[in-house]
Order: structure tokens, then C-alpha cells, then sequence
């Protein structure tokens, strides 16, 4: 029994001791080193604890471990600390801070050296159960404040582009193991940044903006002797200004891994002023003649000196203008670029050249100088500098720090201007409206011209006073430039494209104006203005001078032109079916060449209606007039057989031809190819006329119906017959002699005038019906040489009305054998109609109706007899009972 309580008891602690937490108490990791005169802050902290959340916390020191231990401070009592700490404690020298329910430091604001010791936290116990440990101790180690920092001046002012060097020495007496760090920043009024930072463990941090920099070689590092640290600032550009400070820290590296900051000494450097490149770059132009004065084919030669402080930092890009156009380029790297002439075209290579002659020398030379080359010369230059340092390789970022010109120099290029004389003289003068004219320009006694040189001509046109509200305006009408380009007027572009005018160099000194066709509006004076011209050195044309010569005027007596056309019958047409043709001859009057339009016009008597036969355009083209048979148009032919006669020719006459015939002519005229005719002048010939007698046969037409009453979906049948009478149309005349065309007619009123087409046959036997909107059709038929039947199928009453036929006859004639037409007939009318037929239409209706009586009757009487028989049959019942009260109950 002994044993087994003594297990229990074993195994309940062990289950105790398990379930129960241990209070842990820690200090920072020590030793501490710290120097003398900064502040101190000790961290203590407890976990794993019961009892309250909130834990008081004492301190004590000792300042060697056998020592004995003096108490410091206490969060629970106020009268914890002895007389050697009470009153720092009570100035605030010495105090603790809580940052958490179990966690709180202890500060020192100046740390002494009796301050070294060691420094212990302790926990009093709220725990229900001792265990863990209650208190940590920690090691400060107190050194002397040796840190000393010592900054070199920088000089108060450099040259933009230039390097500065920032000198600082930073020293301590190393009494345990500390590190060192120096950190240079550059204040600009308010706002200070951090240039670069080396230490504490040997890592150089730069600042945001100066990362790049230092990357690139413009930033260096220069670690000296004895604490002794350089930073080379290259290239500094005017961001670079302002007032330097160096900051030398001294640091511990805590067990942890920590960097603890212990003493810091910032001294400041000095001011530094950048001073702009603008400010003391300067561009000079010079010439070796003051003021150059060249000739054509002289060299110019001109020079532009550069000064600027710290001239050797700069990369200068030098452009020479003429004018305001770039015209030679030295880039930063020395490539020479010559630049587009303002013209557009390339300079020739080696006419333009710049070269370095020293330092901040640059020779401009251009040889062979024309006319064009005089003028303001002005030297540009804008200096760079590269934000990368030295040991960039040539690979850093370039920024302009200045653009600055010279003052101009003006060259001049004097040359002698041609001299020559102008005579414009006709060579062809117009005597009417539509003759050519030419005019000739000569040009003489040329001297002073360069060589290569040429001469351009520019054409002018003043109309003659009285000629219209521009008549003192002068017209540009076309021009040849020196390089025998043709540069038309707006007014005669048109004619000048078209070939109707033309612009010529004939000779080398002689130029050429020639009108096609002059007309009444080229009237007037006209000059010729002469240009010569010479090559620049850029490959461009440049007019050197012109001269204007004397007006000549070109004019001649204006009349109308008139126009005369005779006809005259070359065949006469004595009977029918024989050919008539007639011929129409023009003559004109001040009149040049031109096109003419014919009409071929006719009427039957003097006081007729005119009717057009044919036409023919000035451009050969034949078209038939409104009056022509389409089944006769070839028998009709009209031509041009002269240049100024026409041919008419009508075969196989008929009596219908006879009549008066004549031409009815205009004349058309063109300014220039290509353009529209224009209407001069027109008249008409004398008449011709076609007149024969032919005694043919004499036609009669009558119209007949056997019914004039029908009832509707019957036939109705008309006969429209001729007859012939008088001379045979043919000795031994057949059927095959006589043709006729007959039309059938139809108006729904008795005597009314709108008629309809019903259906019509030609003389070629070809049947043709016209659409109708009744249902009934018609059909036609020939029963015999003179007679024709038309039949009406499935008459509707909208076939009621008056009918009557129409017929043309031909006939083979005996004196020609050809085949004439006769007088067109019209036969008297005849009213049909189509009768309502009462009885058919009510047969019908009558049958439905009674078959439909009958059958609703037969079906009423069986449908009554079978109702009776099933429901009336008698039946036994009980006699109602004499009790009425009775039966009224029951009921």
C-alpha cells in the first residue's frame, strides 16, 4: 500500500508541474555599450506569468557581481530607491516607461560613467506556484565620448561642369569594439537629402536622388588615411549648389544582430555656388575683311570663338545660320552635318565646311559663293555636360547647360546684273476671228550673264480700252522659268493644256507666243517680260534681273460671219417608188474653219406643219427625226460628200412623200481641240419639192355584226371589210398584191371621244392585242384579201360600247413595183351590248332555295315523328287520391 501512495504522488506532480506555466523574465541582450552623456534605455519583459495582466517591475545595479546591490527604481513603490539614485530618479534623469502590460524600459536621459555595472530586473511573484525565473540581469559598459568629426571647406564657388571634392575626418578612441559611419547631405534652405553614406560595416547607401549618379562614375568615394574620407562630386551642374554638411556616427553591434546608434556629430562643410555655363559662355563671329565683301565664286571664310570657365568640361555643338536657316553643324562628338538648303536640295558636298581649329575655334568656309549666299551669318553654340562621371566610358547622360549666338556678320556678294535688249514683233497677225496669231520675243546685246546662266520669259495680255471692265488689267498668260519649266496663268491654263496656245523656245535668245485659234477676246496688247537666271550653290535657280519689253497690239476688223446654202435636186422623183435626192451646198463669209449640223426638214404645202426627216451632227453623227417611218429609215440617207456639201437621198417615194424638202444648216466653231462646239451662224436653203400623180385604186371601209346583243360568256363577232375600186393597183393583181394594216377601236359612251386600241394586224399579217381589265379575250382573224373578222370571247357587260376599225391599205404599183401606201380609212361605229339575263342569273339561286326548303322540312317531319313516339307512349299509374291534404304532403 506504501508503494502505491507513493507513485500516486509521483505521478500528481508530474501532472502538477506539467499544467503549471514558469514565469520568464528577459532583459535586452547585453553587454550594453554606450557612451558617456547619451541616453540609455534597458528593456525588461515577463511571460508566461498568472496573476494580474498587469506586472510591476524593480530595478537594481551592482557594479561589480559580488557588489552590493543598490535599488534603482520601482512601478509599485515610491520610496524603492536608495539616496544614491533618489534624485536623478526624482529630476527624471532616471525613469521607466511602460510600453505594455509586462513590458516597460528603463531610461537614462545622460548616462555617466558610475553608471557601469550590471543592471537587474526583477518580477515580484503573483504566481500561485513558484517557478521560472523572477529576475534577468543585464552588463552596460559606459566609454568616453571620443567621436570627433573634422570637415575640410569646399571652395565657396566652381564652374558649372567642374568637380568639387568634400573632405571629413572622423576619428574616435576605440576603447571597446565599436564602428564608425560618415554621411554627406546637401541643404538647399529648409529641405536637407542625404548624398551618400559609408559604414558602419564597410556598405556605401546613397541618396534617392543621387542613386543614379553614383552608378554611372559622376559620385565617388576616396577612403584616406587616419579617418580621413573624400567624396568626388563630377560635373556638377547648378542642382549641385548649396550648403554641405558630414555627419560622423559611432555604433555598437548588439548580440542579435542589431546596429545601435550611440553618438552622433554632424559638422557643417560650407556654402558652394555653382556658377551657370550661361554665365560665362560667350560666342564671337568674326571675318578676316570687316565687312566681307566677295564676289561670285570667291570663298568665304568666317570664324567663331567660344570662351567659358572650365571651357575643357563642355561638349559644344556649333551650328552656323545663314539667315534663319541651319547651314553647317559640328555635333558634340565632331561629326560635321551639313543641313537642307531652304530650297529642298542637298548643298554639293565640299562647298559647305566647318572645322576645329582649337580649343574654342571654328572655321566656317564656303566656296564658290553665289548671289544668294550674301546675307546675315550667325554662329550658335550650346554647351553639354555629362551627368556621368569620368569613368563612364563616354556613356552617360548628356543635359544642355546653355545655347548661346553670336552677333551677326553680314557678307555681302556684289555682282554685275545682265544687261540685254527686248523686240516683240508679229510674226503672223490674224486678218479675222479663228486665224492663228504668233508673236515673237528676241533677245540681244546679252552681257554680264554668269556662266551657266539662262533666261526665262513670262508673257503678258492687256485687252484694248472699251473691251469690258478689265480692259486696264493685264492677264498672266503662261511663263518659262530658267529651267524651261511652263508655268501657266489661271485664265489660259485651260487653253495652254489643251493645245489651242503655246509658250516656246525656238532659239536660244527667241521665244515664241502662238494662238490656234485667236478669237475676238484675244484682242488687245501683249509684251514679253525676259528673267535671267543663274545657279546657286545649293543646285537652286535664282533670278538675277528681268526686262520688259514694248506692247504690241493685235487687232483686226471684226464682221458677222454669214452663211449661204443653195439646194438643188440631183434626182427627180416623177412617179411613185422612185428616188429623189438632193444636194445642199455652203458657203460662208467670215467664217474660218468650222463643223456644220444639217436638217433634212419637209411639209406637205407651203403653209404646213414643219416636220424634221433626219439630222446630222458637226461630228458626223445621223439621227432620225420624230416624222420618219421606222420601216422606211433605210430608204433615208444623208451625208457629207464636201467639206462643204451635203447629199440627201429618199428611195421608193410614196404619195405620203410629197411635199417640199430643203436643209437647215448651222455652223459650229471650237476655240481649242477638246472644247464644245459653239454656235456661229445658221440658214436655211432654198425648197425643193416632190410631186407626182398616180392614179391608183380608190379603198372603201365598212364595219358590220350580225348580233349587236349578246348575254354575257357569249361571242361576239365584228366585220370590218374593204373594197377596192377604180384602176387595177396591178394588171392581173392576186391576193398577195394588196396588204392592209387594220386597228380596232373601242368607247364605252355612244359617240365619246376617249377611245381605247381594242386589238390591231399589221400588213405582215402580225396580230397584236392590247390589255384590258375584262376578263374576256379577243382574237382576229383574215377570212379573206378584204375583209377581217374580229371576235370577242366570254363578253362581260364592260365590253358594252361603240366599236369601230381603222385600215391602212398598200398596194403593189404598177409604174414602179413598189409598194405604196394609200389613205388611211375609218369606218362607221356600232354599239354592242350585253344583255342581263334575269332568269340564268336567278335559275340557280330558285334550285338551292327549294332543295334547301325541301330538306329542312323532311328533316323537321321525321325528326317530330320519332319525338313523338319515344316520349308520349301511355303509361299505368296510381290515381291521385280524393285526400288533397294528403296529396299535397306526399307531394
Amino acid at each position: 500500500m506504501k508503494m502505491d501512495y507513493s507513485l500516486l504522488t509521483v505521478i500528481i506532480c508530474v501532472f502538477t508541474l506539467g499544467g503549471c506555466s514558469a514565469r520568464v523574465v528577459k532583459v535586452s541582450p547585453g553587454p550594453l555599450i554606450r557612451v558617456e552623456g547619451q541616453p540609455v534605455s534597458i528593456r525588461c519583459e515577463v511571460s508566461e506569468y498568472s496573476g494580474p495582466r498587469e506586472q510591476d517591475f524593480e530595478w537594481m545595479m551592482s557594479r561589480e557581481a559580488s557588489a552590493t546591490k543598490l535599488k534603482i527604481i520601482s512601478t509599485f513603490d515610491a520610496t524603492y530607491s536608495q539616496p544614491a539614485f533618489s534624485k536623478r530618479v526624482a529630476s527624471g534623469d532616471i525613469s521607466v516607461v511602460r510600453l505594455s502590460d509586462n513590458e516597460m524600459d528603463l531610461k537614462i536621459a545622460e548616462v555617466k560613467a558610475l553608471d557601469a555595472g550590471l543592471y537587474r530586473c526583477q518580477t515580484p511573484s503573483t504566481d500561485s506556484v513558484m517557478s521560472g525565473n523572477y529576475e534577468a540581469q543585464v552588463q552596460l559598459i559606459v566609454i568616453p565620448n571620443t567621436l570627433s568629426v573634422t570637415p575640410q571647406t569646399p571652395p565657396p564657388e566652381v564652374p558649372e561642369g567642374s568637380d568639387i571634392t568634400l573632405s571629413c575626418s572622423v576619428t574616435r578612441t576605440l576603447t571597446q569594439p565599436t564602428y564608425l559611419s560618415v554621411t554627406w547631405s546637401l541643404k538647399n534652405g529648409a529641405t536637407s537629402e542625404e548624398v551618400l553614406t559609408f559604414g558602419p560595416q564597410g556598405g556605401v547607401v546613397t541618396g534617392p536622388k543621387f542613386t543614379r549618379r553614383y552608378t554611372d562614375g559622376g559620385i565617388r568615394l576616396v577612403p584616406g588615411k587616419n579617418g580621413q574620407f573624400d567624396l568626388v562630386i563630377s560635373r556638377v551642374t547648378t542642382s549641385d549648389g548649396g550648403t554641405y554638411e558630414c555627419n560622423g556616427t559611432e555604433w555598437t553591434h548588439e548580440s542579435g544582430g542589431k546596429w545601435i546608434k550611440i553618438v552622433e556629430n554632424t559638422k557643417e562643410m560650407g556654402t558652394v555656388k555653382v556658377i551657370p555655363t550661361g554665365q560665362s559662355l560667350s560666342v564671337k563671329a568674326t571675318s578676316p575683311s570687316t565687312p566681307p565683301l566677295l564676289s561670285p565664286g570667291d570663298t568665304l571664310t568666317l570664324l567663331c570663338s567660344v570662351a567659358a570657365d572650365n571651357l575643357q568640361a563642355l561638349a559644344l555643338e556649333v551650328t552656323w545660320l545663314a539667315g534663319d536657316r541651319d547651314l553647317v553643324t559640328m555635333e558634340r562628338s565632331g561629326v560635321v552635318v551639313a543641313n537642307v538648303s531652304a530650297s529642298g536640295a542637298q548643298g554639293t558636298r565640299g562647298e559647305t565646311s566647318l572645322e576645329r581649329t582649337g580649343g574654342g575655334e571654328f572655321r566656317l568656309g564656303v566656296r564658290g559663293v553665289s548671289m544668294e549666299d550674301g546675307g546675315e551669318y550667325t554662329c550658335r553654340v550650346r554647351a553639354f555636360i555629362e551627368k556621368g562621371g569620368k569613368s563612364a566610358g563616354g556613356g552617360g547622360r548628356w543635359h544642355m547647360a546653355a545655347e548661346k549666338s553670336s552677333s551677326p556678320v553680314m557678307v555681302k556678294v556684289s555682282q554685275i546684273k545682265p544687261s540685254y535688249t527686248l523686240t516683240l514683233e508679229p510674226a503672223v497677225n490674224p486678218q479675222v476671228t479663228a486665224e492663228p496669231t504668233e508673236l515673237a520675243c528676241h533677245v540681244t546685246n546679252i552681257t554680264h550673264v554668269p556662266l551657266g546662266g539662262r533666261l526665262g520669259v513670262t508673257w503678258e495680255h492687256t485687252a484694248l480700252p472699251g473691251g469690258g471692265a478689265d480692259a486696264k488689267t493685264s492677264h498672266h498668260i503662261g511663263s518659262l522659268d530658267g529651267s524651261g519649266n511652263l508655268l501657266p496663268g489661271s485664265m489660259y491654263s485651260d487653253r495652254l493644256k489643251g493645245g489651242a496656245m503655246s509658250l516656246t523656245r525656238v532659239q536660244p535668245n527667241t521665244f515664241k507666243l502662238r494662238i490656234l485659234r485667236t478669237q475676238e477676246i484675244d484682242m488687245g496688247q501683249y509684251s514679253c517680260t525676259v528673267s535671267a537666271w543663274s545657279t546657286s550653290s545649293q543646285g537652286d535657280m535664282l533670278k538675277l534681273t528681268e526686262h520688259k519689253s514694248s506692247p504690241v497690239t493685235v487687232r483686226w476688223d471684226t464682221k458677222r460671219p454669214t452663211l449661204n446654202v443653195v439646194a438643188k435636186r440631183v434626182r427627180e422623183a416623177s412617179v411613185g417608188g422612185a428616188t429623189f435626192e438632193m444636194s445642199c451646198t455652203v458657203t460662208t463669209e467670215n467664217l474660218g474653219e468650222a463643223g456644220y449640223s444639217v436638217l433634212i426638214q419637209s411639209q406637205e404645202s407651203l403653209e404646213g406643219n414643219v416636220r424634221t426627216i433626219m439630222t446630222l451632227s458637226p461630228d458626223n453623227v445621223v439621227q432620225h427625226g420624230g416624222a420618219t417611218d421606222p420601216n422606211r429609215r433605210d430608204s433615208l440617207v444623208l451625208t457629207k460628200s464636201g467639206p462643204a456639201e451635203f447629199r440627201f437621198r429618199l428611195a421608193g417615194v410614196q404619195l405620203s412623200d410629197r411635199g417640199f424638202y430643203w436643209c437647215d444648216i448651222t455652223a459650229w466653231t471650237k476655240q481649242q481641240p477638246g472644247q464644245t462646239w459653239t454656235k456661229a451662224t445658221s440658214a436655211e436653203s432654198n425648197k425643193a419639192r416632190i410631186d407626182f400623180q398616180e392614179n391608183g385604186p380608190s379603198f372603201t371601209i365598212a364595219i358590220q355584226s350580225d348580233d349587236t346583243s349578246v348575254y354575257p360568256s357569249r361571242t361576239a363577232k365584228m366585220e370590218c371589210s374593204l373594197s377596192v375600186s377604180g384602176s387595177s393597183p396591178k394588171t392581173g393583181a392576186t391576193q398577195d398584191d394588196l396588204a392592209y394594216e387594220v386597228r380596232w377601236f373601242f368607247t364605252r359612251l355612244r359617240g365619246g371621244q376617249t377611245t381605247t386600241q381594242v386589238a390591231s394586224v399589221d400588213r405582215f399579217g402580225i396580230v397584236k392585242t392590247e390589255e384590258r381589265n375584262s376578263s374576256s379575250e379577243v382574237a382576229i382573224e383574215r377570212t379573206d384579201t378584204n375583209t377581217y373578222l374580229m371576235n370577242i370571247f366570254g363578253t362581260q357587260d364592260g365590253d358594252s360600247g361603240e366599236y369601230y376599225c381603222v385600215a391602212t391599205p398598200w398596194y403593189l404599183s404598177a409604174a414602179t413595183g413598189a409598194w405604196t401606201q394609200a389613205g388611211e380609212l375609218t369606218s362607221s361605229r356600232i354599239f354592242l351590248t350585253v344583255q342581263f339575263a334575269v332568269w340564268d342569273s336567278l335559275q340557280l339561286p330558285l334550285l338551292y332555295g327549294a332543295s334547301a326548303s325541301l330538306g329542312v322540312g323532311l328533316f323537321s317531319l321525321v325528326l317530330g315523328l320519332v319525338c313523338a313516339h319515344c316520349c308520349c307512349r301511355n303509361t299505368t299509374h296510381t290515381p291521385r287520391s280524393r285526400n288533397k291534404l294528403m296529396d299535397l304532403e306526399m307531394d
